[in-house]
């Protein structure tokens, strides 16, 4: 009985699994990140990530990650689910 091809699925799933948790804990800058970034955030498409540009274009950088609650369309729910990930730096 080889056990080669169970070890070596299971090591592929572990590596899947690690790449997936690495890529969601990305810190992402909202007074930096373009529009496909923004959009990889929690709760946030195309559309929302680029009224966070258009907002950060018009009003100057984010002194907070809690100030990405006024721009229109995203609320502080969408901010706690993200907060993790938000910076400012």
């Amino acid at each position: 009985m080889k056990r080669t091809p169970i070890i070596a699925t299971l090591v592929l799933l572990f590596s899947l699994f690690s790449g997936f948790a690495q890529a969601e804990g990305e810190a992402v800058n909202i007074n930096t990140a373009d529009v496909a970034t923004l959009a990889s955030l929690n709760g946030i498409g195309d559309s929302k990530a680029q009224a966070i540009v258009s907002y950060r274009e018009s009003h100057g950088p984010f002194a907070s990650a809690e100030d990405l609650a006024l721009v229109k369309g995203i609320g502080a729910r969408t901010v706690e689910k993200n907060a993790e990930r938000l910076t400012v730096k």
